[in-house]
């Protein structure tokens, strides 16, 4: 119960940033704003609650993701920095700067034994049209460009939580106060028992299951 009323309690604070039709003012660190969801792409049912604190520094977009009521952490131990760490459970944040639904976007992931995925996405059609151009361009020394991940685990509270630090530079984006950026957020739900099979579950619906829908990215203003 005193669990559920955190995960509760998380959600509502959330809803205070993000508003309903996917616009976030995001601060300056260390003041944050957050986003948060609970249900399944693309049916809507119930997922897990998942909670996303954004802010900015002058060189950096941070972010700390947020995943409530888990419990199988399940991760293949042998995956090393950008391998597929998508098919098994992961958070998920894609991003692009500018207020157009982009057809090239960061796609950062991170699992819960802390490796990351880290590629930018080329995506012409903007929805991964069949028989289009789909590509991506893996970012190979993450650490060395600067980016950052610390993940921690609780089995006792049923989450893990992980803080990221995105160079701004990827996106010709440093002293970026006042600049608009498209965003989404995912997490992959699994477990060894359903494996390969996977519960999707994001902040912006895109209407299949299918994260790779631009038009249906959030509008994340630096403020």
């Amino acid at each position: 119960m005193f669990k559920g009323l955190l995960a509760f309690g998380a959600y509502c604070a959330a809803l205070v940033a993000s508003t309903s039709d996917g616009s976030v003012d995001v601060p300056n660190c260390p003041a944050t704003a957050s986003v948060a969801f609970t249900t399944a792409i693309p049916s809507g049912t119930p997922c897990p609650l998942t909670r996303i604190d954004l802010c900015y520094t002058s060189t950096t977009l941070n972010l700390v993701f947020t995943a409530y009521n888990e419990t199988n952490f399940y991760y293949n131990p042998d995956h090393k920095t950008n391998d597929d760490i998508w098919a098994y459970e992961a958070m998920e944040a894609f991003i692009a700067k500018g207020s157009d639904d982009p057809q090239t976007y960061l796609e950062y992931e991170v699992g819960p034994n802390n490796v990351t995925f880290n590629a930018f996405i080329y995506n012409p059609s903007r929805v991964r049209r069949e028989g289009a151009p789909m590509d991506q361009a893996f970012i190979s020394d993450p650490l060395g460009d600067g980016f950052k991940a610390v993940t921690r685990l609780n089995k006792l509270a049923v989450t893990w939580t992980t803080e990221s630090q995105i160079p701004l530079a990827l996106f010709n984006g440093e002293d970026s106060t006042g600049s608009v950026w498209r965003m989404n957020f995912f997490r992959t739900i699994t477990s060894p028992s359903e494996f390969p099979e996977q519960k999707l579950c994001g902040w912006r619906n895109t209407g299949e299951a299918n994260f790779h829908v631009t038009p249906a990215f959030g509008t994340i203003k630096f403020v």
